[in-house]
């Protein structure tokens, strides 16, 4: 009996999401938030490959910007995985972050295929998803680079496209040759293409040996490959988080797997010469979409008799085919057709359902205007909990704070602000200079500027808790940390 294959999860968790402003923003992207179901996107990636009949599944490895790794090594704690988390000190697009991957899952001298999957995609026909993976680990662990084309309904423009070649084996699959990755087609093209019928949509789903990207690589990329070995060889292991090298990543040429490798592939295949592996491309009907924009998320989320989408605090009257997301407050809507109204706690987008690709253009011009709605949520989480900036003035700011049990701030100080501190409900464990102390609910404590002070939950609930910040200048920049259990 054939032993099953070994597959090593790698989850690429690097996109921003910008077109999905603003629930999704760069400081908390949209893979890391619940926008069908109660899981998140990531959590969603991670828990579809289980199960797949055939093979043998590693812990799942995420390849991410440390911005947010604390979030995600808690949503995996929440799916009962212990997963190896390495994060990238600066974005250089796919290529690099499969490479470090791929290093990684060598270093014990096993040579798994890597299924490597986008953080922020749908699939919603699990089954179709896990057979078109059992076919693929079957083909790369025979030696080929395997994509998955998306089967096209539509003539898509958002899309890049791969044109299909021969078939490949002679095993009864579905698998064909690349013939070619092409960019994102006008209409007109995008309708020649779905006539033709060998024309795939990209999905950016990929599986192979992690040996044979390394050969790939070295022959295509030899540059990204030698930056990413010598920034690996730096790396340090921080609990679940390996840390590469930091000088010598950022010093990485950036580009994409398509670029860097599959397309040089393609264009071997068509030859029939030199020293890369085989590329197969697998068709896969399994209900996928990159939610890359709102119109797209409406597109896969259940919607009622007139084709409308609510979540949250949501009335409609008289709607037809419209998207409607409440954070908190009510968003009453009457008489829309094809409009997308989304509500978070400091900005409300409305745009309509064939507009919403230039979303993006809203995100660009808060960056360029300096605002901190392009980047950051008021609701900010952090390893210990999470704060909400409920309001500010010339000079004053006011935080609801919520540290989760066990939760320590570090050991810090400000030279611009002093911070009044009132438990709500919980009990906290202050430091403040020399003194150390307990506050329990309807207690405070206040904290003079350039004192040193941490603020600890000792209990097993939360602590909540309101921060009333006072001084010259509240910004997040003011704080000398001098002790921090989570290594910031």
């Amino acid at each position: 009996m054939t032993s099953p294959v070994l597959i090593q999860p790698v989850v690429l968790s690097g996109g921003s999401g910008t077109r999905l402003w603003p629930l999704s923003r760069e400081k908390y992207p949209k893979q890391l938030l619940s926008l069908i179901g109660e899981e998140s996107l990531l959590q969603a990636t991670v828990r579809r490959v289980q199960g797949t009949p055939g093979i043998d599944l590693a812990p799942p490895m995420v390849v991410c910007n440390e911005e947010y790794r604390f979030v995600i090594a808690e949503q995996l704690r929440l799916l009962g995985q212990s997963g190896v988390v390495v994060l990238e000190p600066c974005g250089r697009n796919t290529a690099p972050a499969l490479t470090v991957a791929a290093l990684a899952s060598l270093k014990d001298h096993t040579d798994p295929v890597l299924l490597v999957m986008p953080a922020d995609h749908v699939i919603t026909d699990i089954a179709a998803f896990q057979q078109v993976v059992s076919q693929g680990a079957a083909l790369a662990a025979a030696g080929a680079v395997v994509t998955f084309g998306i089967t096209p309904d539509a003539p898509e423009t958002g899309y890049g496209y791969i044109q299909s070649g021969a078939p490949y084996g002679s095993d009864g699959t579905t698998a064909h040759t690349i013939k070619r990755f092409v960019e994102k087609p006008d209409l007109a093209t995008a309708q020649s293409y779905l006539a033709d019928g060998s024309y795939l949509w990209n999905s950016g789903l990929f599986m192979m040996r992690a040996s044979i990207w390394m050969a790939a690589m070295a022959h295509c990329r030899a540059d990204i490959l030698s930056a990413c070995q010598v920034a690996w060889n730096q790396s340090k292991t921080d609990g679940e988080f390996v840390r590469i090298g930091k000088e010598s990543f950022a010093e990485c040429p950036s580009d994409s797997i398509d670029y860097a490798v599959m397309e040089r592939i393609a264009a071997r295949d068509q030859s029939g010469s030199g020293n890369l592996p085989p590329g197969v491309v697998l068709p896969l009907n399994a209900g996928w979409s990159d939610v890359g924009a709102w119109d797209a998320l409406w597109q896969v989320l259940p919607k009622d008799s007139h084709g409308n989408v609510t979540q949250g605090d949501v009335l409609l009257q008289d709607c037809e085919n419209t998207l409607a997301f409440s954070e908190g407050r009510l968003i009453a809507c009457v008489g829309l057709n094809d409009l997308v109204v989304v509500e978070t706690a400091d900005a409300v987008l409305i745009s309509h359902k064939d507009k919403t690709q230039d979303v993006k253009k809203i995100v660009d011009a808060l960056k360029a205007k300096g605002r901190p709605e392009s980047s950051i949520h008021r609701k900010v989480f952090r390893p210990w909990g999470w704060y909400d900036g409920i309001d500010a003035g010339e000079r004053f700011q006011v935080k609801r704070i919520v540290v989760k049990p066990g939760g320590t701030l570090s050991l810090q100080m400000h030279h611009h602000r002093a911070e009044h501190w009132i438990v709500v409900s919980g009990t906290a464990k202050v430091t403040k200079g020399d003194d150390t102390f307990l506050l329990s609910e309807n207690e405070s404590t206040y904290i003079p500027l350039g004192t040193t002070h941490r603020l600890e939950n000792p209990g097993r609930v939360a602590l909540e808790m309101i921060e009333v910040q006072s001084g010259s200048y509240l910004g997040e920049d003011d704080i000398v940390r001098f002790e921090d259990v989570y290594g910031r």
